[in-house]
């Protein structure tokens, strides 16, 4: 029997191996390193699993040092072969090619998301159109790469200028919470200013990874130019963060790892964007339109079952309003549909692993200790439809103070904590009082209160009665421990570039 205030949705007919994306048959032991698809030097593997349901739906190759090593070889010869003498147009349109190939195998690649970390189908089908952006918005920009005529004060006749150049080997390191996004945050750039990459999936989630590296070489894409190696973070993705000849990082992640990989870089003083952890404070202030701002912000700390690392999860609600948005708030959550995300029903799916439900429910289990209220949600769902997936309801906690470790560590999971606050002065001292800065926002019909509280919050994406909205050529990134530098728009791209001064003596 389901339990209270949750619609259970049964495993989809069918879905058994034969029936899903061909990849699923043939990704055992499959790195891609230059132009060949093989197993890991080491022969070893490990399984991928179906959270919604537990079971195992692929073997993948466990790389390690070695293979890592074989694949920026791979990709610095790349970089300083065939794809060095590719012009901006001949990169538009491999860009161009895989846009339209992504766009024709779309379903099959929402179908293996939706299989291989549990988002919703509905919300991986989703993802098409600004999947689409993405890609159309890097193909724009591999025109758009150029230095620039520099007046100067020197004696004689000496013209200066600057050019621009790819800066050379990028390593992806890419999350589980969502690869079929994440991933074109490091492909486009390379693909569009010459770079060539070692991409390294995360162990919960690598399919989508791999299925798009056979489409960039089905799309001819050359040889080398990406590399896929799966294995685990501490062994691979440790490999590729401290490789000598890798000369920029992409990662997205946990701030502890991050740390890690800023110590890592030291070797040989590799560029870095990190975008890290977050604990985003969402501002409700009274004259919301509550029909609209309950349903935005509970969706800000739930979309994608909390596993979205600008999740608003801290819900700021000014105290006059503070019981009437926590039943609200509360009678909303009820009303989600929680199951098997192969359902297109379903609006919430499993948490990714066994490992991170355990660590959801730890939380949980601490902020009813802490003495938060527990007004709705917070079990694990198990039996019945939900069979051994890592389910877990979506969890309102109200009476929470800030200093709680609720509303101060980043959990991962549907976890909302409902703070009160007083006026405009007294919530952004209390949204600032974080370690974080990834994102923030705020509902109110009050221009002067919004304009306020976007200048006050210290995150570098804020939203206004709304949330989670980023365009590819605007983009977005953290401050404090939330990482450093820009993921979107120009300031992306120009970031795998480094840039040259020329003095020419024209005497």
């Amino acid at each position: 029997m389901s339990p209270p205030n949750v619609q259970a949705q049964a495993r989809a007919p069918g879905a058994h191996l034969a029936d899903r994306p061909a990849i699923l048959q043939h990704a055992t032991q499959r790195l891609l390193i230059g132009d060949q698809w093989g197993p890991a030097a080491s022969g070893k593997s490990f399984d991928s699993f179906n959270p919604a349901t537990g079971e195992v739906i692929a073997r993948l190759a466990e790389g390690d040092a070695s293979d890592i090593d074989r694949a920026v070889q791979a990709a610095r010869l790349a970089f300083n072969g065939e794809w060095s003498q590719w012009k901006p147009y001949d990169r538009q349109r491999l860009l161009l090619r895989i846009h339209d190939l992504i766009d024709k195998n779309f379903e099959e690649l929402a179908l293996l998301e939706t299989l291989d970390m549990g988002a919703p189908v509905q919300r991986t089908l989703g993802l098409r159109r600004y999947i689409s952006q993405l890609i159309m918005f890097y193909a724009g920009q591999t025109i758009n790469v150029a230095g620039a005529t520099l007046p100067n004060s020197l004696p004689g006749n000496i013209t200066t200028l600057s050019l621009k150049a790819p800066v050379g080997v990028v390593g992806g390191i890419i999350p589980w919470n969502g690869p079929l996004i994440s991933q074109w945050w490091i492909l486009g750039p390379v693909l569009a200013t010459g770079c060539t990459a070692v991409m390294k999936p995360a162990e919960d989630a690598s399919l989508s990874v791999l299925r798009i590296a056979e489409l960039l070489r089905e799309a001819g894409m050359p040889a080398g130019v990406v590399n896929v190696v799966t294995g685990q973070g501490g062994v691979a993705g440790a490999a590729l963060a401290e490789h000598p000849d890798v000369d920029r990082i992409a990662f997205t992640g946990s701030t502890e790892t991050g740390r890690k990989i800023i110590r890592a870089s030291a070797s040989n003083i590799k560029r870095l964007q990190l975008e890290l952890g977050g604990k985003s404070p969402d501002i409700l202030f009274a004259d919301a339109d509550l029909d609209v701002a309950v349903p935005g912000a509970a969706m800000a700390a739930f979309n994608n079952t909390g596993q979205i690392c600008y999740a608003g999860t801290r819900l700021f609600v000014q105290r006059s309003v503070q019981e009437q948005v926590l039943e609200r708030l509360t009678t909303f959550s009820r009303t989600l549909r929680v199951g098997n995300g192969i359902d297109p029903k379903v609006q919430l799916g499993p948490i990714v692993s066994a490992k991170q439900l355990d660590n959801v429910m730890r939380y949980i289990d601490i902020g009813s200790k802490e003495g938060a209220t527990l007004a709705s949600g917070g079990k694990r769902l198990q039996g019945g439809d939900f069979g051994e997936g890592f389910f877990v309801e979506p969890t309102v906690f109200g009476n929470v103070s800030n200093d709680m470790t609720i509303a101060q560590e980043e959990i991962f999971g549907p976890v909302i904590s409902v703070i009160p606050f007083d006026d405009a002065e007294h919530a952004l001292s209390l949204a600032n009082d974080i370690d974080y800065g990834l994102g923030g926002a705020v509902w109110t019909r009050s221009l002067s209160t919004a304009m306020k509280v976007s200048h006050g919050i210290k995150a570098g994406t804020i939203w206004v009665n709304c949330y989670g909205q980023i365009d590819p050529g605007v983009g977005f990134g953290g401050y404090r421990m939330s990482g450093y530098g820009w993921k979107g728009g120009p300031q992306h791209v120009d970031a795998f570039l480094y840039q040259k001064a020329v003095y020419l003596n024209l005497d």
